[in-house]
């Protein structure tokens, strides 16, 4: 016989969620007045009136493909506003998520170097402040995120004051400032702007982002006193991405719980 003590129904329910509410997400397609034309944004967020934090959420050289849109919507059900733009509005008709194949990767390499500096940061200031304006936003409460370039964006977005939390996965250029159409994008150098948080997350497979590129990174960032912590997998690129034979299911289901709990804390 199960005494009351054993009997499940019997127990304290506990949440596993702050708040204890269910998370259901809404989604929907934006098109923002940007320099260069219409950027169009894919905005997940968690419905209800309440407020939450925000994050702009920079893709890959791929655009808005099926595992970009997921990321964004896992991210929202955990209490998030997330806003992805379209990063390469100026040159592909909206609505183009660009192929995981060598012809899309020839192309999606193309569009960043056909793109400057000046107006990946542009289009990352107006991703910022229609986040801020969205009625499910916290006031003062922003963060940044992105995979590989969106990486880099991301770290460039957090050179903007009101950018509270930044979680760059796996982002490319970043110790070499390689980005767009300029030789040199000098986000490294000017890292002492950065106000908020940092979270970078590496493969220690990845050819892109090797351990000296690694370390200079960390190392540049402590002498310019920025606050940011680091988390590597035993994993190569874009062992996030839930297509292709690099997808890392465990590293990435760790690496995404890091970024959540980073939020959490830093939002």
């Amino acid at each position: 016989m199960i005494g009351a003590a054993d009997d499940p129904s019997a127990r304290p329910r506990v949440d596993a969620r702050p708040g204890g509410a269910d998370m259901i997400v809404t989604t929907k397609y934006e098109d923002l007045a940007a320099s260069g034309g219409r950027m169009r944004t894919f905005v997940a967020a968690p419905a209800g009136d309440a407020k939450h934090p925000g994050v702009v959420f920079f893709s890959d050289i791929f655009q808005l493909t099926g595992p970009m849109l997921r990321a964004c919507v896992r991210l929202a059900g955990y209490g998030f506003v997330v806003a992805a733009p379209e990063i390469y509005h100026r040159l592909e008709p909206p609505g183009s998520p660009i192929p995981f194949d060598d012809a899309g990767r020839t192309r999606g390499l193309a569009d960043a170097e056909k793109t400057a500096v000046a107006e990946f940061d542009a289009d990352g200031r107006t991703a910022l402040d229609a986040l801020a304006r969205h009625p499910s936003v916290a006031a003062g409460r922003i963060g940044a995120a992105g995979f590989c370039i969106g990486g880099h964006l991301a770290f460039r977005a957090a050179l903007q004051p009101d950018v509270k939390a930044t979680v760059c996965f796996y982002g490319t250029g970043i110790h070499n400032g390689r980005l767009g159409s300029d030789a040199d994008a000098g986000s490294l150098q000017r890292a002492g702007e950065i106000r908020g948080e940092l979270l970078l997350v590496w493969g220690t497979r990845d050819p892109h982002a090797p351990e000296d590129a690694r370390l200079s990174i960390a190392r540049a960032l402590r002498e310019q006193r920025v606050s940011f912590s680091e988390r590597f997998y035993p994993a190569e690129h874009a062992f996030m991405r839930d297509e292709g034979p690099r997808f890392d299911p465990e590293a990435a289901d760790s690496a995404f719980a890091e970024a959540v709990a980073f939020y959490r804390r830093a939002l």
